[in-house]
């Protein structure tokens, strides 16, 4: 259980990484989606929370996934 747990944070920690590869790699796309961006972040976080509150990692881990990686990327304008 624990050993899941830290691959997991791994993986999210990874996340913020790869949003900032996609943000450098796709600027124009950035620019014209990021209302969408902010959506996908939202659903990503209610997700998450969803996953957390329910106890089903898979679900939590992947849509806190979507959320550092989409953050990562607009946070780098």
């Amino acid at each position: 259980m624990i050993v899941n747990l830290l691959i997991g944070c791994l993986i999210l920690i990874l996340g913020y990484f790869i949003g900032l590869f996609l943000a450098k790699n796709t600027q124009e796309e950035l620019k014209s989606g990021q209302k969408w961006f902010k959506l996908i972040i939202l659903i990503s976080l209610i997700g998450g929370f969803v996953g957390l509150i329910i106890r089903d990692d898979i679900i939590m881990f992947s849509f806190f996934f979507i959320t550092i990686v989409t953050s990562g990327s607009l946070r780098k304008k």
